[in-house]
């Protein structure tokens, strides 16, 4: 590595060949030197997710042309801890998580093996950053998304930072004619109203699969989702203390302790 450049790590949860991922790389070593430490399969909706039963296999890849990069068999959060303790020997000047192939605002915070990624690089001291792009599609188009990216991470390493600091970044779908810019919000109260479909296999055997929709039922403004209907991209500051302090203080009276 070279001394005078910050060091980026780069992961993500839909796999080492997602074309999200080469966006990231793209655009993120035109400000740093990148070394991707990323799985080899897709852990999408793996969330935090770290494992301990099974060995973790890590092999050299050449899948970035002048890149250093690793493949993990591993969950996105493993990839940041094998990157830290194996490859890197030290900690990164910023980590850098996605651009995942869909969205990852509101309650979906919860569930993303993008954010987790970027959460276990924050409660290591490293400032962190999770970027997805609301569209799922394997070939979208993530030109508007590179030019968030150069935005962002320039902020960051302008530096200033706090402590453990963590965005979550939602680029909306559009052309970069009609962007408006980066907007700071809030994690908008929605979430998934799930169901499950009963379904045969070929062999008569009943299984489930899961369908269902996303209801957003925040009416204040200033969230995430607000900001992506109207061509912005969300700026969520995320905290990994996930302590409910009204309601401590609430406890705190209500219990008489």
């Amino acid at each position: 590595m070279q001394s005078d450049r910050k060091v980026i790590l780069i992961t993500n949860d839909d796999g080492i060949t997602a074309p999200g991922i080469r966006a990231l790389v793209e655009a993120a070593s035109e400000l740093g030197e990148v070394i991707v430490v990323a799985p080899d399969s897709p852990q999408s909706g793996m969330g935090h997710a770290i494992t301990i039963g099974d060995p973790l296999r890590l092999d050299k890849v050449d899948m970035f042309e002048g890149i250093n990069s690793w493949q993990c068999s591993g969950t996105p959060a493993d990839c940041v801890k094998l990157a830290r303790d194996k490859i890197l020997h030290r900690k990164p000047d910023l980590c850098l998580s996605g651009i995942n192939h869909g969205a990852n605002y509101s309650i979906n915070v919860i569930y993303s093996g993008t954010m987790s990624a970027a959460m276990e690089a924050a409660i290591e001291g490293i400032p962190s950053v999770g970027f997805s792009l609301l569209d799922f599609k394997f070939n979208a188009d993530f030109t508007l998304s590179k030019v968030v990216v150069k935005d962002v991470v320039s902020r960051m390493l302008a530096g200033g930072l706090p402590p453990h600091f963590l965005l979550n970044v939602n680029i909306p779908n559009i052309k970069e004619v009609d962007y408006k810019g980066l907007k700071i919000c809030r994690q908008a109260y929605a979430k998934w109203a799930e169901e499950f479909e009963h379904r045969k296999d070929p062999r008569g055997k009943d299984y489930y699969w899961m369908t269902g929709k996303f209801i957003n039922m925040d009416i204040e403004s200033g969230s995430d989702v607000e900001a992506l209907d109207n061509g912005y991209t969300s700026v969520v500051p995320v905290r990994i203390d996930f302590t409910d302090t009204k309601t401590k203080d609430w406890l705190h009276d209500a219990w008489g302790f």
